[in-house]
């Protein structure tokens, strides 16, 4: 394992997971980041208001995140044995965070309330 490679880290991923679950997530990794810059090109800016409200479901993206994998690979918080284990269980929390969070304001656009434009009020 002198050599990090692409190929060794998803052979390695595939191992921790599995196969059908490692593609899994990132399947829906990829479909949530395509529906959030569907949503950016749409809209042509961040809508504030949907923001804040995508960005309370970050804690709980990092939180479910973690369990999943602490779950997954039959490990523990006791197992951690070092630095990079540490470093690896915050990035995950982070990417986690993220992913929720980008999934949160995607949804707000499909399924959330439409806002009235001023040319509408003023003709009701």
């Amino acid at each position: 394992m002198k050599d990090l490679s692409l190929g060794m880290l998803i052979a390695v991923f595939e191992e921790m997971f599995g196969k059908g679950l490692f593609w899994l997530l990132v399947t829906i990794a990829v479909l949530i980041t395509l529906a959030f810059l569907y949503v950016l090109l749409r809209e042509r800016r961040l809508e504030e208001s949907r923001l804040v409200r995508a960005h309370f479901w970050g804690p709980i993206g990092a939180v479910l995140a973690i369990a999943i994998v602490l779950f997954v690979t039959s490990s523990g918080l006791s197992s951690m044995g070092g630095p990079i284990d540490i470093i690896t269980l915050a990035l995950i929390g982070i990417y986690g965070g993220i992913g929720l969070t980008m999934w949160a304001y995607v949804l707000q656009f499909f399924f959330g309330k439409k806002k009235q434009t001023l040319e509408q009020t003023e003709q009701t």
